[in-house]
């Protein structure tokens, strides 16, 4: 049954107050007294209220501002009912719209928090993919996706320049049948950098791929938590080679991403030092894992918090009349004027249904986390898709499926977490992994600030 209740979430951060109402999305500053007011008023119990409140306070201006949320409920901006709209997404007929091309199961770095274990996704075969089956890679995908116009294939790994020959000639497999086929593909290249020469920068801008770009900050945390494969320092190399990507990309979409663990805790300086070297996007991500001194622990909240909101006073620079920015931050980027759209909403990645991925011998997985994990093949590209349990089970997996997630005010923006992250971490597919429940609602209430504050100066941004 889908949870309708009408649902708000109050916060207070730099000595302001925020009010988000979940259903619709609306994001409202408030001051402090109806800040106290919605800790009790809900649209019908004006009494309440006033037995509580007019000790301390004026009884008119209470009911002004009752009367100022009133008609903010009658216009659907706050208590809003649940859109019938989900119900449609949720009983609508799935489409493949994504792959994964595990494009090399190898990679040149040995980082000590890789969850695909350096290249060999925890003991699966060693291999480059063909072209074959990169071939019928992209043939499935057109095949699933219907009628749907757009279609993205992200080219991975490992690190998928090992297998640099076989990458262009996919995108030149793509463009060669995209249009017969009435599709338009986004490609985009995740690598870790240290492969990224010129000819190789001048082939991703001329074919316009996005590019996922990785990098863990400063020269120290970097070299400790991403050596090579001989357990060398690679720092050095995947700076220099990132900086001269940047410069050419010429507003192509590209993103630096980098990994923050308990052994930087201080990450917000890693972010700083990306933005020094030139970088405009930039992502930090936390580290999932079980097992390692650099696996965060439930002590590290407070300070994550804290670095969190350190990093949102990083963004802003103050010029001499008005808020400009140095960097985005990826988890801080919301469009809080349209906002993700349903089935995003409700589901996330869509992994398993929606986005899928290929290892190099043909295997379809749900998703790359899901890659090597016994009884999680659903099919391959030679036969097609054989096991629809799976996808049945992920697409029918959702926030009102969940309990804690239902009942949550996060559950639009994170759409209930990695279906990965919950079975390793949370016991199961419908358990969210609790750490990085907390972790996401504090970027999230970050993120509603900063956009509030733009959006009060008048800034509009781009998402990338």
């Amino acid at each position: 049954m889908l949870e309708l209740q009408p649902m708000i979430h109050k916060f207070k951060m730099k000595d302001k107050f925020f009010l988000l109402d979940v259903n619709s999305g609306i994001i409202h500053v408030i001051d402090e007294l109806i800040d106290r007011v919605l800790d009790i008023y809900n649209g019908t119990n004006r009494d309440a209220v006033h037995s509580v409140l007019d000790a301390t306070e004026d009884a008119a201006e209470l009911d002004e501002i009752m009367d100022e949320l009133d008609e903010l409920i009658k216009e659907e901006m706050l208590f809003a009912p649940m859109s019938a709209e989900f119900k449609l997404v949720v009983d609508e007929k799935p489409i493949v719209k994504a792959l994964c091309l595990n494009i090399a199961h190898d990679c040149n770095l040995a980082c000590k928090y890789c969850f695909a274990s350096q290249g060999d996704y925890g003991g699966v075969k060693r291999e480059l993919m063909s072209f074959d089956v990169a071939k019928r890679a992209v043939d499935f995908l057109i095949s699933m996706s219907g009628p749907r116009q757009h279609c993205e294939i992200d080219f991975f790994g490992g690190e998928p320049l090992l297998n640099w020959d076989v990458v262009k000639q996919t995108v030149e497999y793509i463009e060669s049948i995209q249009e017969k086929h009435g599709k338009i593909f986004k490609l985009t290249l995740t690598t870790n950098g240290m492969l990224l020469t010129q000819d190789k920068i001048d082939y991703v801008n001329e074919h316009n791929m996005s590019l996922v770009l990785s990098l863990d900050g400063r020269e120290d945390v970097h070299n400790s938590m991403r050596p090579s494969s001989g357990g060398k320092d690679t720092y050095n190399t995947v700076a220099k080679n990132l900086v001269n990507a940047v410069k050419q990309r010429e507003g192509r979409e590209y993103y630096v991403r980098g990994t923050y663990t308990h052994n930087n805790l201080d990450f917000c300086k890693d972010v700083e030092a990306m933005s020094d070297l030139g970088f405009e996007h930039l992502s930090m991500e936390p580290v999932v894992g079980e097992d390692g001194a650099y696996v965060l622990r439930p002590e590290d909240m407070p300070i994550i918090e804290k670095e969190y909101e350190k990093l949102d006073r990083l963004i802003f620079r103050t010029s001499t009349s008005r808020l400009g920015e140095k960097f985005n931050f990826f988890h801080f980027r919301m469009d809080l004027y349209r906002g993700p759209c349903m089935a995003k909403r409700l589901r996330g990645c869509g992994a398993g249904h929606e986005y899928m991925a290929v290892v190099p011998n043909g295997d379809i997985y749900p998703c790359h986390q899901y890659v090597g994990k016994d009884g999680y093949v659903i099919g391959t590209v030679f036969d097609g898709l054989k096991n629809y349990d799976i996808p049945t089970q992920f697409r029918n997996t959702h926030v009102f499926t969940k309990e804690t997630c239902a009942n949550c005010w996060a559950k639009f923006f994170c759409s209930g977490g990695c279906h990965a992250n919950n079975e390793t971490l949370g016991g199961d597919l419908s358990t969210p992994y609790e750490m990085g429940c907390k972790l996401q609602k504090k970027r999230i209430e970050c993120a509603i600030m900063i956009q509030a504050e733009l959006d009060a100066a008048g800034i509009r941004q781009e998402n990338h």
